[in-house]
């Protein structure tokens, strides 16, 4: 798991300070360094941004998804920042040249293993508090996908064999089954 660096209350300026190349997210005034993703990581990050920007496009949808690095501000304070593997905002009003300024309506972090905790727990807590509608738990380790629906205060498991049906669309599903990992 990432560490806080130390205990003194870090903001966004911090983030903004740390040398180029070098990755941290700050939450309630810590910051966590991160480690650079392995390929396995990142050929799931492709193939899920794929399905989601493809199915949106297909559908003429106002949501626009992102990946990391792409800078969500919590709670739209300087204490909270954050860089989802995967994030869709559906308001526009909430993305400036920045990031996104406030929740994401859906969030997938793909687990690595030094991000374990931190993607069960700490942003678990984290966006359901902000008022991320779903959130997604992809941990390869496991060939498993934790969903959790805030709205509806519904959580479900998945495997790599099975599709998953996005909360926040009509009708996409994901099917892991086709994604070669």
């Amino acid at each position: 798991m990432p560490l806080p660096l130390q205990n003194k209350e870090y903001t966004i300026d911090d983030i903004y300070a740390l040398p180029d190349g070098q990755r941290a997210e700050l939450i309630d005034g810590q910051m966590y360094m991160m480690a650079p993703p392995s390929r396995r990581h990142q050929q799931i990050l492709g193939a899920l941004y794929r399905k989601i920007a493809d199915y949106i496009d297909r559908k003429g949808g106002s949501c626009e998804v992102d990946i990391a690095p792409f800078a969500v501000f919590l709670n739209a304070d300087d204490r909270n920042y954050v860089e989802p593997d995967i994030s869709v905002i559906c308001d526009a009003a909430k993305l400036t040249d920045k990031g996104c300024a406030g929740a994401p309506d859906w969030v997938i972090e793909i687990v690595s293993p030094g991000s374990r905790r931190m993607d069960y727990y700490t942003k678990l807590f984290k966006y359901r508090t902000a008022g991320v509608r779903e959130y997604w738990i992809v941990d390869p380790e496991k060939s498993r996908i934790t969903v959790y629906s805030f709205e509806s205060d519904d959580t479900a498991e998945y495997t790599f064999s099975e599709a998953v049906k996005a909360g926040i669309c009509d009708d996409l599903q994901i099917d892991f089954s086709s994604i070669n990992i």
